[in-house]
């Protein structure tokens, strides 16, 4: 029997090149047919290897949950961008490459993103997520978010409605 080693930890800038893969393979995946085309691979393209570098140093944490030596998630999180709300952390993102998905790695990554959001005195967390996207709606509702504000995105001539989850 072999043991498979998972661990959530900070992104390295030797790790970008993966973290820029595994942005690239699970936005395609979650937002194909809901982001329409060009501006999807335009955000897509904007986040290179070298963006990633750059935000492993950057004023956001950035989380990564490696499987055997594999990338196979990130999550981003720091001060809530939602002002008019309470909770002062907020997880920007977290996305897992489809192979890895549906087998706990999400909620052991969101999990661990709370975490820290608490010791570093964070009082609550949001997380915004496109309506359309069932799957996020549905992580975020099963994971005990309370669906507390609405807000829209636009992506060229669509505009997507967004909800806010949050936990206290």
């Amino acid at each position: 029997m072999k043991t498979v080693s998972i661990e959530v930890r900070p992104g390295e800038p030797q790790e970008a090149a993966a973290i820029a893969d595994v942005h690239r393979v699970s936005w395609l995946q979650t937002y194909g047919g809901i982001i329409p085309h060009r501006p999807l691979i335009q955000m897509v393209n904007r986040r290179d290897e070298v963006w990633w570098r750059k935000a492993t140093r950057g004023p956001a944490t950035l989380l990564v949950v490696d499987v055997a030596g594999t990338i196979a998630g990130y999550a981003t999180l720091g001060l809530s961008r939602a002002k008019a709300l309470p909770q002062e952390g907020e997880i920007y993102e977290i996305y897992l490459r489809p192979e890895y998905q549906g087998i706990g790695l999400g909620r052991v990554l969101f999990g661990e993103a709370k975490s820290l959001l608490r010791s570093l005195g964070c009082q609550g967390l949001v997380v915004w997520c496109l309506e359309d996207s069932d799957h996020a709606y549905q992580f975020f509702q099963g994971a005990g978010g309370s669906d507390i504000a609405e807000g829209m995105e636009d992506f060229g001539d669509k505009h997507l409605k967004k909800v806010g989850f949050a936990w206290n």
